[in-house]
């Protein structure tokens, strides 16, 4: 479900709706919010959540040292935490070493 966003002038807010059935005011608190097209077109900034400790991409923790010595090979060098799972600096970084071990994020476009 979409999140949609609703303002009443002084407070945006989100809610979640289908994304059939979002209505156009909601009415909490004696206060009325109108539908804020301009909040919901506002993105997440690149910077946020970097460096990423990332566990799907990790291996066993007796295999970090083989992670890491692997993906300097490769001209990729990353940090490897002791459970095993890489740390990226940033999203060119995590792109690389993921195409460096063979590996396709489907969520993250690319």
């Amino acid at each position: 479900m979409p999140v949609y966003c609703y303002t009443d002038g002084r407070e945006t807010i989100s809610r979640w709706f289908p994304a059939s059935h979002h209505p156009k005011r909601i009415r909490l608190n004696g206060r009325t919010y109108v539908r804020d097209f301009a909040a919901e077109a506002v993105g997440v900034p690149a910077s946020k959540g970097w460096p990423l400790e990332c566990y799907a991409s990790g291996v066993a923790p007796d295999q970090a040292g083989e992670l890491r010595d692997y993906l300097a090979k490769k001209g990729v060098p990353t940090e490897v935490s002791a459970d095993g799972n890489p740390i990226y600096r940033d999203a060119a970084h995590r792109r690389k070493a993921l195409k460096a071990r063979g590996l396709h994020d489907k969520a993250s476009f690319f």
